[in-house]
């Protein structure tokens, strides 16, 4: 089992190596001028040319909306940070009205504190006062008016007692007061604080939701400007082969003109789809074959057999023939080390050297080796796999 996993791996990478072979010595041969009939190659340069103009207005209208994007996320960014300023001022303001608060119950604590110890100072006093009234009676200081044998002494002797017992009503109650205010005062700063804690949570939450927010903005602004750069990329490298397109159909009237194909890059996540089903291997799953662990460089896409089944990318016929594991195989060199693979198909309609139009149809669907109705589509970019999902249509 591990040497015909090793015998299909080596297969594959002899196939690679030679059309990566056959594609430099084509690309270092004048192609013949009869291989395709000049008419056939006028419309193919004309359709390309006419494809690339298309992907260049779009290009340039994605780079267009991207600064207006941007413009727009500069503008609210700029508030954002207006916004995290106010709000760091606001917590600062809030950390101070907390720190006062603090120190003013600090303050309040203190004083009650000095007040229950003169409380305390006081209490033998006025212990002894309360018992000197409980031993006068319910009458209190008025029971000396009864030692009293004349009518001034009387007056003079009602006065007092009014007097000592107002004064002992006023002590008592006024010290009750100043407990009870001072209660209060500290109930109502404790509050404070804690309504204090909570908005300098709230402030620091908001603040840092906020600086989040930016993060996140200016990475966007970051990924714009990124993107925008490879517009402009992938724009410089679509008007240069448009301006061979141009220089080729000039040419075809001499009988000079030679082929010239469209980049495969500028058309990420535009590419039409190879045959409509449903994905059923995604890309990179790891399978088990003969008891290896292999990675799927594809993806596998399952539809009713004999669906046509069509080029993604104008190109070349690099191979058209059976390989084990794949069934019959199409693979089309797109120029620039990048290419597209279609296996498990039932027949074929193109033939090794066919130039093929975008669209251009390369076979049939058939099945897989288990026997499922399926395609099997791989794309290869510099000569390395990527995840057709991300260059296809979505």
């Amino acid at each position: 089992m591990a040497s015909r996993s090793s015998e299909l791996a080596g297969g594959l990478l002899a196939l690679w190596a030679a059309l990566l072979m056959a594609a430099t010595l084509a690309s270092s041969q004048a192609p013949p001028s009869d291989a395709q009939p000049p008419v056939l190659e006028r419309a193919r340069a004309e359709a390309a040319a006419r494809r690339a103009a298309d992907r260049i207005r779009w290009l340039q209208r994605e780079s267009d909306e991207l600064a207006s994007q941007e413009s727009s996320i500069l503008v609210e960014l700029r508030k954002l940070e207006i916004q995290r300023e106010l709000k760091g001022a606001e917590l600062t303001r809030i950390e101070a009205s907390l720190r006062e608060n603090q120190e003013k119950l600090s303050s309040t604590v203190a004083r009650a504190a000095l007040l229950r110890a003169a409380s305390e100072l006081e209490r033998p006093d006025v212990e002894a006062r309360l018992l000197r009234l409980y031993k006068l009676g319910r009458a209190g200081y008025f029971r000396l008016l009864l030692d009293i044998d004349n009518l001034q002494s009387i007056g003079r002797a009602y006065r007092t007692a009014a007097a000592m017992t107002r004064l002992d009503r006023e002590r008592v109650q006024a010290h009750k007061r100043t407990l009870d205010a001072l209660a209060r005062e500290r109930e109502g700063l404790e509050a404070r604080v804690r309504e204090t804690a909570v908005l300098q949570q709230q402030a620091a939450a908001s603040r840092a939701a906020i600086g989040r927010t930016v993060a996140a903005r200016t990475a966007l602004v970051e990924s714009i400007d990124t993107r925008r750069d490879l517009n402009a990329q992938l724009t410089g490298e679509l008007e240069a082969a448009q301006q061979r397109l141009q220089a080729t159909i000039g040419q075809m009237g001499t009988g000079r003109g030679s082929a010239a194909t469209l980049p495969l890059r500028p058309f990420r996540g535009v590419l039409p789809w190879p045959a409509t089903g449903v994905v059923t291997g995604p890309f990179g799953r790891q399978t088990s074959r003969n008891g290896i662990s292999v990675t799927r460089n594809g993806v596998e896409i399952s539809l009713p057999d004999g669906q046509p089944v069509r080029v993604v990318h104008e190109g070349t016929v690099a191979y058209a023939d059976r390989f084990t594991g794949y069934g019959t195989l199409v693979i089309v060199d797109h120029g620039d080390s990048a290419y597209s693979l279609y296996g498990f198909l039932a027949s074929l309609e193109v033939a090794k050297g066919d130039v093929l139009d975008g669209q251009s149809a390369v076979g049939v669907s058939g099945r897989n080796p288990a026997g499922n109705p399926s395609l099997y589509f791989e794309l290869r970019v510099d000569g390395k796999p990527v995840d057709p999902l991300q260059w296809l249509k979505k």
